[in-house]
């Protein structure tokens, strides 16, 4: 089983500082990352995913009592994120199918068929994701997370630009996975997401 522990995590851009001293555990379910428009959620989720460095603190990663570096945790985590887009380009299907095989993984059409039906959007597998709404490029950032079937999952601000029918998939998805004992990190100012959790960490501004 996959768990976090921070200690005493730091983040400064020039001589602003983010977030200070930060330490918190994650060994299970789903934690709610909460806290106003710049209060510092999506920089805190960017460092435990190793995608910004933070400036002092500790990051520890275990499976288990195993350490895990870099390379394992990313290749075992799952992120949708406003920030985060997938290739204009490319259809829907075509970026889920880069994004398994780029993993190591077989893209087996089953697969991808099925996973675009659970986030309500298997019309659109062939369309270009540049091409789709905001709430349809969400839907398809949200297959793009879970289709490696990640033990982690970080969701930033996953009901932005979704309507009712968008934020219930959404809680269908958290709870789904929870089950599946996947540790899921939730990050949103929106409380009723922040309600699907079983506790959470308040960035305050």
């Amino acid at each position: 089983m996959i768990s976090l522990t921070v200690e005493n995590l730091s983040k400064k851009f020039n001589t602003k500082s983010v977030f200070e001293d930060f330490s918190f555990e994650h060994r299970s379910g789903i934690l709610g990352i909460a806290g106003s428009n710049g209060s510092g959620k999506s920089t805190l989720l960017k460092c435990l995913a190793y995608l910004l460095r933070p400036t002092s603190g500790n990051i520890i990663w275990k499976n288990d009592e195993h350490l895990m570096n870099q390379k394992e945790v990313k290749s075992h985590i799952g992120f949708a994120a406003p920030y985060i887009n997938l290739y204009a380009e490319l259809s829907v299907a075509e970026n889920l199918t880069f994004l398994l095989e780029a993993g190591g993984h077989s893209a087996q059409p089953e697969k991808i068929e099925a996973l675009l039906e659970r986030v309500q959007i298997p019309h659109l597998r062939d369309q270009l994701f540049g091409s789709l709404s905001t709430g349809q490029q969400q839907r398809a950032k949200l297959a793009a997370a879970l289709v490696r079937e990640p033990e982690i999952l970080m969701l930033d601000e996953p009901g932005s630009n979704l309507d009712e029918k968008g934020h219930e998939l959404v809680k269908s998805i958290v709870q789904t996975e929870a089950k599946k004992g996947t540790l899921i990190f939730l990050a949103s100012n929106d409380p009723k997401e922040i309600s699907l959790c079983d506790g959470e960490v308040d960035l305050a501004v």
